[in-house]
């Protein structure tokens, strides 16, 4: 029988496998992505930061599990500290100041993702936050561990693939997976909605990552 995070995958289709193929990605994990594009990519996916922990805020504020709202919490305190000092340090290495920070506007699927993120931590379904977040870290995973070994020299690079690549994320998929298989059938068209506008703004994303 098919889990019905398959199905909201095969659902999603041509944009998963656009998206998790990229020739963002596929430069990112090879180590030749130009560094104006990782530039690009890195100041609007570090906008996604508040947005995103509200996210996680209402994915745990509507959990139906004690168990799920530990685990949520527990990525929360990953993202704020290791992911957030790693956009710092790249920052730093890539020489993009906070001023340019501050400059550079969000790009459209930027805007996108920040809306859907909110949508759905402020719209009291735990089924339509895990379907944004499933889509945000399983799709990740599954473009981050297709990266060839040995990983890029550039730290940049390397902990980027690692950070989404890495034993304890494996296993965050695969909670977030296995509770929306638990509560998503019974809201099937909301996930399906969710699901799909998140994946098709993943592959915008990349495509405006390597836009000049």
């Amino acid at each position: 029988m098919d889990r019905f995070t398959d199905t909201l995958r095969r659902a999603a289709e041509p944009d998963w496998t656009a998206a998790v193929t990229h020739p963002f990605v596929v430069q990112l994990c090879d180590g030749t992505v130009p560094d104006d594009a990782m530039q690009r990519y890195l100041v609007q996916d570090h906008r996604f930061l508040d947005a995103f922990l509200s996210l996680l805020g209402g994915a745990m504020l509507n959990a139906d599990t004690a168990a799920a709202r530990l685990r949520l919490g527990r990525f929360v305190g990953m993202v704020s500290t290791e992911e957030n000092t790693y956009f710092l340090r790249a920052f730093d290495a890539l020489g993009v100041t906070e001023a340019d920070r501050e400059r550079i506007p969000d790009a459209a699927p930027t805007a996108g993702f920040k809306a859907i993120m909110r949508e759905a931590g402020a719209s009291g379904s735990y089924a339509a936050c895990l379907s944004v977040l499933n889509v945000a870290e399983w799709l990740y995973l599954e473009w981050a561990s297709r990266a060839p070994l040995p990983h890029p020299e550039s730290f940049v690079h390397a902990e980027w693939i690692t950070l989404h690549d890495n034993p304890d994320f494996r296993d965050f998929v695969a909670f977030l997976r296995a509770e929306l298989d638990r509560v998503g059938p019974e809201h099937g068209d909301l996930c399906h909605d969710f699901f799909n506008r998140a994946v098709a703004l993943e592959r915008q994303f990349f495509d405006a990552a390597l836009a000049a």
